[in-house]
């Protein structure tokens, strides 16, 4: 194996040791800051020693006892108690020779770390922008560079909110553990928030020149599926995972070879992900399974079953999902839903009916920099032959957005009302 092959290996190991990893060493330590530091220290070893030993058989377990050892040396070195030091290296005492770490066993309860992990990363003493990035870096194994870019700061920045966090979380002595009781509901909310999070920034970049950033769609979906593993008995984490699986299946029909965004309705449905759908469907129906009344995600989930289902955009039950934002709107009273029930009322009763529920959300102070609502508005005036009205609306929305291929597309429909 060259040594561009063991580099692309240590990689590939990393992304999938790294939070297991992380979450193993900061049971141990007590510190999800010193537990990333150790993590770090195993991985500068693995790139020592690796592109001359060969990647070892089981290189989580070779990272686990290297980051040990060290951990033991920085208590020893601190003077900590003797005791920690016992608990510490009372499997490596047992395991194989120095030489041979690849045979240290992994600690058997690594999920219940992990769910310590997730639930510390999105611990409400941090900021929204600070779980995001601390959980992308902690559970996601993305370097501070491409946290970075994904989310179009400098990486400067970037470093700073997750030294910030990780400093929050030592200062507050965040404990390490999963919360209990009504505090647990009120955090998985918190973490699935964060999903969903960084899951809509993939998918409909807020900023920048592309519509979608596939790789932050892919992590959120990723930790999605290990939270439902986590917390099978929990119908909302089954409803976010359906929702991202279903929502990502579109992924490859949304933009042109050009790079242009392409309407769902115009959408070539050939091209969606079957097996997503399928994957979906079945985490939806677990959801559905688990509770008589659906929560928020489950609810979405079932709007974006409709579409999943319909063969063609034709085929589409308006009726239906006009019915579920309702149910969405009950639950969550968001502006938002109540505009996305517009236009699924648009395409079941027609353009008038959509256009006077949009009309009652004009002076709703949470939608006065939302460009979406002048862009909806738009498109109905449109279909209702106002065409100069259109072109007004379609002009202000481009004006709101940061999205450079969403701006263009605006620019074009306004224009086109003008010749129209």
């Amino acid at each position: 194996m060259t040594v561009t092959d063991t580099r692309q290996a240590i990689d590939a190991v990393w992304r999938i040791e790294s939070a297991r990893l992380i979450a193993g060493l900061a049971r141990m330590v007590r510190d999800v800051g010193v537990a990333e530091e150790l993590a770090q220290d195993a991985l500068v070893a693995a790139l020592e020693q690796w592109p001359g030993s060969g990647v070892p058989d089981n290189p989580g377990a070779w990272l686990m006892a290297v980051a040990k050892r060290r951990a033991i040396d920085q208590f020893r070195r601190q003077e900590r108690l003797e005791r920690k030091v016992t608990e510490l290296g009372r499997d490596l005492e047992t395991s194989a020779a120095a030489d041979q770490p690849d045979l240290v066993d992994v600690d058997d309860d690594i999920g219940d770390d992990l769910l310590r992990l997730v639930f510390t990363a999105c611990h409400p003493v941090l900021s929204t922008e600070a779980k995001v990035a601390l959980t992308l870096r902690l559970l996601g194994g993305l370097t501070t560079d491409e946290i970075a870019r994904a989310f179009l700061v400098p990486e400067s920045t970037m470093a700073q909110r997750i030294v910030r966090a990780k400093r929050t979380l030592a200062k507050k002595k965040v404990p390490f553990e999963v919360p209990r009781g009504a505090e647990l509901a009120q955090r998985l909310s918190a973490v699935l928030e964060v999903l969903y999070l960084i899951f809509n920034e993939g998918y409909s970049a807020t900023a920048g020149d592309d519509l979608m950033r596939p790789e932050l769609c892919a992590e959120a979906q990723r930790l999605g599926r290990i939270v439902a593993a986590l917390r099978p008995e929990e119908p909302e984490v089954h409803g976010l995972v359906a929702l991202m699986e279903i929502q990502a299946s579109r992924s490859g029909a949304r933009v042109d070879a050009g790079g242009e965004p392409i309407l769902l309705l115009d959408q070539d449905r050939s091209r969606w992900d079957r097996l997503l759908i399928r994957r979906g469907l079945a985490a939806l129906a677990k959801a559905q399974g688990l509770s008589e009344s659906s929560g928020p995600y489950t609810v979405q989930a079932a709007i974006a079953a409709c579409h999943a289902r319909a063969t063609t955009a034709e085929h589409t039950d308006w009726g239906e999902i006009a019915r579920l934002y309702a149910e969405l709107a009950a639950l969550t009273g968001s502006p938002v839903v109540e505009l996305n029930r517009a236009v699924a009322v648009a395409m079941a009763s027609g353009p008038a009916a959509g256009l006077e529920l949009v009309d009652q959300l004009a002076d709703e102070p949470s939608l006065a920099r939302y460009h979406l609502l002048p862009s909806v508005r738009g498109d109905l005036l449109s279909k209702l032959d106002r065409q100069a009205e259109a072109r007004a609306e379609f002009e202000k929305a481009a004006a709101m957005t940061r999205n450079a291929r969403e701006r263009a597309i605006l620019l074009d429909r306004a224009a086109k009302c003008e010749t129209g």
